[in-house]
């Protein structure tokens, strides 16, 4: 066979190998582990909380009006209060289940705890005065600490696991809908998280 005829022959073979396995690739079911059309994943939806909280605080050390300071401050306790029960009641039993941890999801429980104190200390307080701008201070500060922990080290291993991402994100989402559609969030949430003894 001519060296010219081989190369034509062997580029048919080369293309009709590609065309084959892009075939059988679109058939491939796709993993919903990951991220979908469909939905976002769960990772995404919290880090979006993450990244509005932050621009919250951000707003409140910049006004100067005290009715805008405290609007903000009611905002970031919403929040941050909406954030932790769907963390809690969704987020981290699946993660804890998902990664077998017994490190991650306690402490992150412990430091949500902490960032509740300090959420009931502000909450319905006047902005005024050095203590409460120190109180509002220390708040941002746990949960730049708190959500650096999360995306750095709980976050990762979690897109690593088993997980449908995007069936919890879907979970989560619902959840955040009913109780800003007027379920109340649960008193008690206020003072422990789930599975966080006094």
């Amino acid at each position: 066979m001519p060296a010219a005829s081989r190369k034509t022959t062997a580029t048919k073979a080369t293309k009709a190998t590609k065309a084959t396995k892009a075939g059988s690739a679109s058939k491939r079911p796709v993993s919903s582990r990951r991220s979908s059309s469909a939905g976002t994943d769960a990772l995404a939806l919290l880090r979006a909380d993450h990244k509005h909280v932050s621009a919250l605080f951000e707003q409140y050390e910049k006004a100067r009006a005290a009715t805008r300071r405290k609007a903000l401050v009611d905002e970031i306790c919403s929040e941050l209060r909406l954030h932790a029960q769907v963390e809690e009641e969704i987020f981290y039993p699946a993660a804890k289940a998902a990664l077998k941890d017994r490190e991650l999801v306690p402490e992150a429980l412990v430091e949500h705890a902490s960032l509740k104190s300090l959420i009931g200390q502000i909450e319905g307080q006047a902005p005024e005065g050095e203590v409460f701008d120190a109180k509002v201070k220390v708040l941002s500060e746990y949960v730049k600490h708190h959500v650096k922990e999360e995306q750095n080290e709980m976050f990762p291993k979690v897109r690593g696991s088993r997980l449908d991402l995007v069936e919890l994100g879907e979970r989560l989402a619902a959840r955040k809908e009913e109780l800003k559609g007027g379920a109340a969030i649960a008193d008690v949430e206020r003072t422990q998280p789930v599975g966080v003894e006094a």
